[in-house]
Formats: C-alpha cells, structure tokens, sequence
C-alpha cells in the first residue's frame, strides 16, 4: 500500500510542479540554448499592408468614447485601415456614441447573440488582409497595430498574439493584483513559447489574423480567440507573439468577478480540447503537440486533479518519513494562506503576500467549476465579462 500511495503522490506531485513552474524553467532552458546558434530575427515596419481593426461591444459606454478615441490616435496610414465596430444587441448608449464618430463602421441589430455571431456577421465586411480584434474595454499603445503587423510579412505566420497588461494600484485587491501577477508570468511562458516555435493560444484582448484564413466558429464556442487561433494553427500556420503590441485594462472589479471570468475560460478550454483533439498528435504536429500538452491541457485537465490526489496520498504517507511531513506541513500552510486571503479579501484587507496562494487556489477551483459546467452545457455563449473596475 505505501508504494501505490507514493506512486499516486510523486505522480501527482511531478505533474502539478511541472505544469506551473516546471515548463516554464525546461522551456528557458530549451530556449537559451537555441539562442546560441539561431539570431533574432529583424522584422520590418515598412510592412505596412490594408487591415481591419474590429471591435465588439456589448453595453460597453463607459469604455467606448475612449475606446474610439484611442483606436483613432494609433500610428498606421489612414487609408490602410478600416475601423470596424460591432454593437449587436447592446441596450445602453453604446451604438449612439460610436454613431457620432464618421470614421468609424458601425454595425448594429437588437437582438443580442453572442460574441461568435457578431464577429461572423461582421467579417463579410472586412476590407483588410489583416484583420485585428480587440476588446471594447481596453486600450492599446500607440505602435500596437505597427508591432502586430509586421509579423505577417513571414508567411508561415497566421495568427499574432499581442499582450494583456493589468492596471494595479497599490489599493488594488488580491483579484486584481493576482491576476496582474499570473499575466506577467503567462507573457513569459509567450515569449519563450514563441522563441521555441509557436504560442499557445491569443489574447482575446488583442490579436490579429490572416483575414483569409478566418472559418466560421461553432455557434456554442465559449472561449473563440482560442478556438480560432488553433483551427489556424491546424492548417500548418503558426501563432507569433508581440509584447510591443499591448492591451491594457482594468482588473476585474473583484473576486467574483474574476472567479466568474476563470470559470467561463476552463468550461472553454475543456471545451476546445476535446474539438481540437488532433493536436494531441505528435506524429502529426511534432513540437506544437509538446507545447500544446504542456502549456494548456494540463493545466485544464490533469494539474486541478492532481491536488486533491496529493494532499490525501501525503496525508496517508504521514508517517513514511520525515520529507512527506514537512511537504504535507507545506501543503497545509499554503492552503491556509490562501484562505487567509479569501477572509481578509471579504473585510477588504490586502497582504501582498497572500495573493499567489490565493489566486492558485481560485484558478484551480474554477476549473472544477468549468468542468462542471462544461458536462451539463450551462455555459451560455452570450457575453458574460467580468465586470472591471472603473477608471
């Protein structure tokens, strides 16, 4: 019994390590030796071809007029862009202020469908090549549409994934600030995943595709940038990565918002695994499979459960030795501090320090909660965003 139970805790140990730190250090490592015999590329700004900037926005007048005013300021020729905003069932003022802009297209209807349908009902309209979604409630750095861009003059290149940055204040709570905190590190795991060969998945809050290569998305996907970006990815084009070409935006208003924001991207990512199941193949898809695995399904799938099977087989495992001691103690502190935080958080008390074992907890929870959802088919389609704080 005690080696079945030490099977089960290494197992579950090995992989909960190497899915949120362990691909991290392999992949810098892979990285940093490749770097020795492979020159960074030189991109150019005088790629400079006919795009498309989309956005879709549901009740978004608090965020619009600014979002408008900054997505007419970026630095690309004017007679190469086409803005392009979609306002489908939004109730508020949202279409009447993007009506007061003449360079912007508006394309409205009452009935409120879905994210899915008002980018499908929009990209018959797309003049551009390149087209480049972003969020109604975020704003981009001034160069974003230059940086993204210029990655499609390399033809193996489908998709660009641009960069989510969070605004934290020092007030902020452990939502926003552990969510700020998991969004630097994931544009690290970009950055490296992108040096290696290709990225895992874009930012939803920016990215850009080959308008070409753009296919209609099934009516009851719930994460759609993922979705898209791999079916591109299946086609043999790869996702590059910009961190020049950011999004920033406010964090979530508080933690149930973000909870609710989690739970939705795991319901999607379980969702997407399963209709993206021909990446799993190595024979086919070599390192993309590798990355794939390592970067998106475990954390989906086998690191949530791994948890729960670690902390009973350490329990079990309590008097194997003195190591399987202290790493239950270990265990035990950690999920404490992060119930620590959850109770300071409901009195509005931030200790920074709380914030990672607190957020790992949430992150993982909602995964759960995603499955769940995923089996039942409760998730709706419609936009569901978390609520963001107001700036």
């Amino acid at each position: 019994m005690p080696l079945f139970l030490q099977g089960l805790f290494w197992f579950g140990l090995l992989t909960v390590c190497y899915t949120y730190f362990g691909y991290g250090i392999l992949l810098y490592l892979i990285v940093s030796v490749k770097r020795l015999w492979k020159r960074p590329e030189n991109l150019t700004f005088l790629y400079e071809p006919n795009i498309t900037l989309m956005v879709a926005a549901y009740n978004e007048e608090a965020y619009i007029r600014d979002k408008i005013e900054n997505s007419l300021g970026l630095n690309y020729p004017r007679g190469n862009i086409q803005f392009l905003f979609v306002t489908d069932g939004s109730n508020d003022r949202t279409p009447e202020i993007v009506r007061q802009f003449p360079e912007i297209k508006l394309m409205h209807q009452p009935d409120r469908q879905g994210k899915i349908m008002a980018v499908e009902r929009a990209m018959p309209e797309v003049t551009g090549e390149i087209v480049v979604f972003t969020d109604a409630n975020t704003l981009l750095n001034r160069e974003a549409l230059r940086n993204i861009v210029r990655h499609f003059a390399d033809k193996k290149v489908g998709v660009v994934s641009g960069e989510k940055r969070i605004l934290n204040r020092e007030a902020d709570e452990a939502a926003g600030a552990g969510e700020g905190f998991y969004w630097k590190y994931e544009s690290k795991l970009k950055q490296w995943d992108d040096e290696l060969y290709s990225v895992m998945g874009a930012a939803g809050e920016l990215f850009a595709i080959r308008t070409a290569l753009f296919e209609p998305i099934p009516k009851d996907s719930l994460i759609e940038d993922f979705y898209m970006s791999f079916k591109i990815v299946e086609k043999g084009y790869k996702i590059a990565y910009e961190p020049e070409a950011y999004a920033m935006e406010e964090p979530s208003a508080s933690v149930k918002e973000e909870l609710k924001r989690k739970i939705r991207i795991a319901a999607g990512g379980i969702q997407s695994i399963v209709r993206l199941s021909e990446l799993l193949n190595p024979f086919s898809y070599g390192v993309i499979t590798f990355q794939y695995v390592s970067h998106r399904v475990l954390r989906w799938t086998l690191a949530p459960l791994a948890l729960p099977l670690v902390f009973l087989a350490n329990l079990l495992l309590w008097n194997q030795g003195v190591f399987y001691q202290y790493v239950f103690v270990g265990q035990v502190m950690f999920y404490l501090a992060a119930l620590l935080g959850l109770m300071l958080e409901k009195k509005q008390v931030r200790l920074k320090v709380l914030f990672i074992p607190y957020y790992f907890c949430m992150m993982n929870y909602a995964v759960y909660a995603g499955f769940k959802r995923y089996l039942k088919g409760s998730q709706s389609v419609l936009w569901e965003k978390a609520a963001r704080r107001t700036h």
